[in-house]
């Protein structure tokens, strides 16, 4: 038996009356979880490289191409409103694309949200600027924003839930880590991009190069849009759909029964949400355009920070198949508290070298808990309800705390550069972060432990769960 028809079992021991083969739901070969693994991967790493993308476009393009004002303050608020409008939409896109793939399937969904995100980011590249097109060059840009959100917000969700559901038991953190790995290789595939662009230029916002990254983003929808379509259903859906268990009502059932991990979701989320967010495209603003350094530093630095990241994610996922989830979880959020102010008052000194070792360190805890979430959210909930589950505890944790903190960060930023103190914005910014990541400390507090659970099983995690 070669490699490709080895059996793969997911979730523990197959049901009465099922076998271990690869003809029956629940078995899968090795090659079916590599072209799993790869299917996700790089349909994560196409959403990020459009988050990341658009960060750095807010930062640096689109303020006075598309929002121009004689205050550049305002331009860089106004396009960090358009980042938020993103986020604002992505948990209308988990509940809608969340039902359908508690519904239809894994598969489905992963497959519309890849074209949705795709189509809206390429768009993006040839949009006509305010000085060409007036008022609909804002209008257009929110537009589309809003729609790669909607596709934005099942996507990692769908990916991740895939994954989990696809791995053996004792390896599933590392395997649902993956996907999240290529989020960082999508930051990081954007900011070498943008370096590119970058290179002889000395503002992009008057030169049409801005646009070719996001041109570039329709070279991905084909690659990644082509290995989805060889995907298999997800083991565990093939199983509900066999039993006839697949859920009519996912949502229903959702609000009634699942509050509780629903609430932990968001919960786990708001610290992890609010630092990437802050960090990756808040800092890189507040690098530029308080200190002094050039653009290059910036996207540099995110670069180094992204390509660190997608290893640390990695290993996170193994850390937790060993550790479980809320040891390495609690240990993660407590690091990124104790970082915060350190990180911040680094970023203020205005040193190159200095800023890009403290950005890359900054988000080490937060890549930690990213890669740990793979497993762990989906763990948390019934196999009937989950992407749904998933989805929009995710999203609604992207909107409330990703979404809004740029725009936040950006109005301390202005408030604090009005009063003459723009020097000091890094300690409300720092008190921010630490703010957020104790949310998330009192959740993991009443969290249950749900490393090895039976992702076929009906039921969400018991409150009391512990590790096997």
């Amino acid at each position: 038996m070669n490699s490709d028809t080895v059996i793969i079992p997911t979730n523990g021991a197959p049901q009465p009356g099922e076998e271990a083969s690869p003809a029956l739901p629940g078995a899968v070969t090795s090659g079916d979880l590599r072209r799993a693994a790869w299917a996700a991967s790089l349909g994560s790493a196409l959403e990020y490289y459009d988050f990341a993308l658009y960060n750095l476009a807010a930062a640096l393009v689109f303020g006075p191409l598309f929002f121009p004002s004689a205050n550049p303050a305002l331009g860089v608020i106004a396009s960090f409103a358009t980042f938020f409008v993103g986020f604002a939409a992505r948990p209308f896109g988990g509940i809608i694309f969340g039902i359908l793939g508690d519904r239809y399937g894994r598969k489905f969904v992963l497959i519309a949200t890849l074209l949705l995100m795709g189509t809206s980011s390429t768009l993006i590249g040839v949009l006509p600027t305010y000085a060409t097109a007036g008022i609909w060059a804002p209008i257009l840009l929110v537009f589309l924003r809003v729609m790669q959100g909607l596709g934005a917000g099942a996507e990692q969700a769908g990916a991740a839930i895939l994954m989990a559901e696809y791995a053996p038991p004792a390896r599933r953190g590392y395997y649902a880590a993956l996907p999240l790995g290529g989020v960082m290789l999508g930051s990081a595939g954007a900011a070498t991009i943008y370096l590119l662009v970058l290179a002889g230029i000395g503002d992009p916002a008057n030169s049409y190069v801005w646009r070719f990254p996001f041109l570039f983003s329709v070279v991905i929808i084909a690659t990644a849009f082509w290995v989805r379509l060889r995907l298999k259903e997800s083991p565990s859906f093939a199983r509900l759909e066999a039993r006839q268990q697949v859920d009519q009502r996912p949502l229903r059932n959702l609000l009634a029964g699942s509050r509780r991990p629903l609430l932990t979701v968001i919960g786990l989320r708001i610290g992890e949400g609010s630092a990437s967010a802050i960090y990756q495209s808040l800092a890189i603003s507040y690098m530029v355009t308080v200190t002094g350094l050039g653009a290059r530093i910036g996207i540099f630095a995110l670069l180094a920070s992204s390509t660190t990241g997608a290893l640390m994610t990695w290993f996170a996922g193994r850390l937790s198949d060993r550790f479980g989830r809320v040891p390495m979880y609690r240990l993660y959020a407590v690091t990124q508290l104790a970082l915060a102010f350190p990180v911040w008052w680094a970023l203020s000194q205005g040193n190159q070298a200095l800023s890009i070792t403290a950005l890359s360190i900054a988000l080490l805890p937060v890549w930690g808990m990213l890669g740990t979430q793979g497993a762990f959210l989906p763990e948390l909930f019934g196999a009937r309800h989950r992407y749904v589950g998933v989805a929009m505890g995710r999203e609604i944790a992207a909107m409330t705390a990703g979404g809004l903190s740029p725009l936040i960060g950006a109005f301390i930023i202005a408030f604090m550069a009005g009063r003459g103190d723009a020097g000091l914005a890094w300690i409300p910014l720092a008190a921010y972060v630490v703010a957020a990541t104790c949310i998330t400390l009192a959740t993991i507090l009443v969290t249950p432990e749900t490393r090895g659970r039976d992702l076929d099983a009906l039921c969400d995690a018991p409150r009391q769960a512990r590790a096997p």
